[in-house]
C-alpha cells in the first residue's frame, strides 16, 4: 500500500518547544555580534563608509560614493537604513552601533519569516502525516507548529549564517527580504493583508538593495509554482488560484518597473568556470556554509519524491526548491558566492523541518552525537586559547596568537566572562537534557545543533572579541598611520581599496581626496597593487616615499605613505 505521505507522527510528537526557550535563543544569537565590536573589513566597513558618506559629504541619496567610488553592489536601501539609523540615534550611541540597529531588527524579523513559512507550508494538506485508524494523528496547527520549530533551529544551527548575517551589508538586508518574499508566498492561501504587504516589502526591498533579478525570478517562480498547484484543498480559503498568481504577478511588475526607474538594472554574471578546481570549491563552501542542513534537505527529497515527482506537487516542496534553487545558481553565476548562498538558508530551513517526521531513530543519534562531540570541542578549543591568553598556560596556544597577531594585549571584562560562562552551563544542561528520557518531540533531534551553534557564536563574541576586533578591524593600522602623519588637512590617495578608504576615514578621521585631485595634501597614501601606475597620475618628481605601513595580522597588505617634498608648489 503506498502511503500518501512519508510522515507517520502521532499527537504526542508535536509538542511545542517552549516559547520562552526558543526566543531566548533566538534574541541572544541575533544580539550577539551586533553589539561591542567594531565594523570588520570586508564588505561590513565598506557598507559603512558609504553610510557615514552620506551624512558626512552630502552625496546623492540614489547615487552614494566613496571616494568619488560606487558600491561595488548597486543597493540603496541598505545604505539609506544605516544612514537614517545614525541621524536618529542618540549622541551617546557610537555611529557604527547605530548603524547595526536597522540589520540587527531585520535579522530577527528574517527568524519570524522564517518560522511562519515553514508552520504555513507545513499546513498544506499534502504535507500532513497519515491519518491513523483510529485517530491520535498530529492535528494540522501542532504539526504546523513542531516542524516551524524544527525549520528555526535549522536556520539558527546553519554555520554560514553567523558572520555574514550580522553585518551591516546589502547581502544582509537581501537575506531578510527574501525571507519575507517566501513568508508572502507560503502564507497565500491563509492569508490575504499580512502575505501581500509582505510580499511588497521583500520584492521592492530587494530590488533597492541591490538584488532586483533575484526578485523578478522569485515572484515569477512562485507563480507559476502557484498556477500548476490548481487543487483546492479542504480547509484553504476560497479565494480563486488566479487571484493569488495575479497579486504576485503584479508585486513582481512593481518591483520590476522600480529597479528600471532607479536604474538598478546592473548585470554582474559571470560565465560559471567548469574546472574541477572550481566545482570543488562550490561543493566545499555548500557543504560547511549550509550544514547542518543540507543532509537533511537530502533526506526531505528523498523521502518525499512521491509528491514531487507528481504531476501535481505539493507547494510544502516546490517553493522552498525554486527559492534555494535561484539562490544556488546566482552562487555559481555570481562572484559573491556565499552572500548568495546566504539567503538560500530559509528556504533550506524550511524544506530541512520537512525531513524530522521522516527519520529514524539511527539518523537523529547520528546528527546528535556528531554536533555533541563537534560544538563541545569547538567550545573547549575557545576556552583554551582564552585561558592561554589571560594566564599564559597553556604556552603553545598563546605563542600561535603572538605569532599570528603580534602586538595584541588582551584585557579581561567581567560582562563577557559572565555571559560566556552562563551560556556554556547552558550548553551542558542541553545536553543533559537531550540524552535524558525525554519524550518524543519532531524538533528534538536540531536543538543540539542549534544550541551548539548559539554556543559558539556567544563564545566568540565575548571571549574572543577583542582579538577579532585587532585582526579583523582595522584600528591598529590606522593607530600606527595617525602616528606618522599626525593631523593632516587632507591626504591623497591612490589605488586604495573602498574597505580600506572607509577605515581610515572613520578610525583615523582623515579627509581624504583622488590623487589626482588632491594637489594641496600634505601626504599620498598608495596601496602596494597600485605603484606601477602612480606616475601616470602624479608628478613623482614632488612626492618622496615616506613610510611603508601595514596591518600587523596581515603580512601582505603594504600601504606606501608619500610625503611632498619642501618646497613644492600648492
Amino acid at each position: 500500500m503506498t502511503r500518501p505521505t512519508p510522515a507517520i507522527v502521532a499527537q504526542g510528537s508535536v509538542r511545542r518547544l517552549p516559547r520562552a526557550a526558543l526566543l531566548l535563543l533566538a534574541v541572544s544569537y541575533i544580539l550577539a555580534g551586533f553589539i561591542g565590536r567594531e565594523p570588520w573589513r570586508n564588505a561590513d566597513v565598506t557598507a559603512f563608509g558609504y553610510m557615514m558618506g552620506l551624512l558626512q559629504t552630502g552625496s546623492d541619496w540614489f547615487s552614494p560614493k566613496l571616494m568619488g567610488l560606487s558600491p561595488e553592489v548597486d543597493a540603496l536601501l541598505p545604505y539609506w537604513l544605516g544612514a537614517w539609523a545614525i541621524q536618529l540615534a542618540p549622541k551617546w550611541i557610537p555611529s557604527d552601533l547605530a548603524a547595526r540597529i536597522p540589520f540587527g531588527l531585520m535579522l530577527g524579523v528574517t527568524t519570524l519569516c522564517t518560522w511562519y513559512a515553514t508552520y504555513y507550508l507545513a499546513r498544506n494538506p499534502k504535507a500532513q502525516p497519515v491519518a491513523f485508524a483510529f485517530g491520535g494523528e498530529a492535528s494540522p496547527p501542532d504539526y504546523a507548529r513542531a516542524l516551524a520549530d524544527g525549520g528555526l533551529l535549522a536556520f539558527i544551527a546553519c554555520l554560514g549564517l553567523a558572520q555574514l548575517s550580522h553585518e551591516t551589508t546589502p547581502a544582509q538586508a537581501q537575506l531578510c527580504f527574501t525571507a519575507l518574499c517566501f513568508y508572502a508566498v507560503a502564507a497565500l492561501p491563509y492569508r490575504t493583508v499580512a502575505p501581500l504587504l509582505g510580499g511588497a516589502i521583500g520584492l521592492t526591498g530587494l530590488s533597492l538593495s541591490g538584488a532586483p533579478a533575484m526578485a523578478i525570478l522569485f515572484g515569477l517562480g512562485s507563480a507559476l509554482a502557484y498556477g500548476v498547484d490548481q487543487q483546492q484543498a479542504s480547509g484553504q480559503p476560497s479565494a480563486p488560484v488566479t487571484r493569488r498568481v495575479a497579486g504576485i504577478l503584479l508585486l513582481t511588475l512593481v518591483a520590476a518597473m522600480l529597479a528600471t526607474l532607479l536604474d538598478l538594472w546592473h548585470w554582474r554574471i559571470e560565465l560559471p568556470d567548469l574546472s574541477y578546481a572550481k566545482g570543488k570549491s562550490i561543493g566545499r563552501l555548500l557543504l560547511w556554509f549550509t550544514w547542518p542542513a543540507w543532509p537533511l534537505v537530502c533526506w526531505t527529497l528523498w523521502r518525499w519524491r512521491r509528491q514531487l515527482g507528481s504531476k501535481k506537487p505539493s507547494l510544502h516542496l516546490t517553493l522552498p526548491l525554486w527559492f534555494a534553487s535561484v539562490c544556488l545558481g546566482t552562487a555559481i553565476v555570481t562572484a559573491s558566492t556565499d552572500r548568495s548562498l546566504l539567503l538560500a538558508l530559509p528556504a533550506l530551513a524550511a524544506l530541512a523541518a520537512f525531513s524530522l517526521p521522516t527519520l529514524g531513530r539511527s539518523v537523529a543519534a547520528l546528527v546528535d552525537w556528531f554536533t555533541l562531540l563537534f560544538f563541545s570541542g569547538c567550545a573547549f578549543i575557545i576556552w583554551v586559547i582564552w585561558l592561554a591568553l589571560q594566564t599564559g598556560i597553556p604556552k603553545q596556544p598563546a605563542a600561535n596568537v603572538a605569532r599570528l597577531a603580534p602586538g595584541f594585549e588582551h584585557s579581561f571584562s567581567l560582562a563577557a566572562f559572565a555571559i560566556a560562562l552562563l551560556a556554556t552551563v547552558a550548553w551542558i544542561w542541553l545536553v543533559r537534557w537531550r540524552v535524558g528520557r525525554q519524550r518524543a518531540a519532531i524538533w528534538k533531534s536540531l536543538v543540539l545543533p542549534a544550541g551548539g551553534a548559539v554556543l559558539s557564536w556567544l563564545l566568540l563574541t565575548t571571549l574572543w572579541m577583542p582579538l577579532l576586533d585587532y585582526v579583523r578591524g582595522d584600528v591598529p593600522l590606522a593607530r600606527r598611520i595617525i602616528a606618522i602623519v599626525e593631523s593632516p588637512s587632507c591626504v591623497a590617495a591612490h589605488g586604495l581599496t573602498r574597505n580600506r578608504i572607509a577605515a581610515l576615514q572613520f578610525y583615523g578621521q582623515l579627509k581624504m581626496e583622488p590623487a589626482g585631485t588632491a594637489t594641496r595634501c600634505p601626504w599620498l597614501f598608495v596601496e602596494r597593487d597600485a605603484l606601477g601606475s602612480l606616475s601616470t597620475v602624479v608628478d613623482m618628481k614632488l612626492w618622496q616615499l615616506d613610510s611603508t605601513v601595514r596591518h600587523p595580522a596581515d603580512r601582505e597588505g603594504n600601504l606606501y605613505l608619500f610625503r611632498q617634498k619642501a618646497g613644492s608648489p600648492p
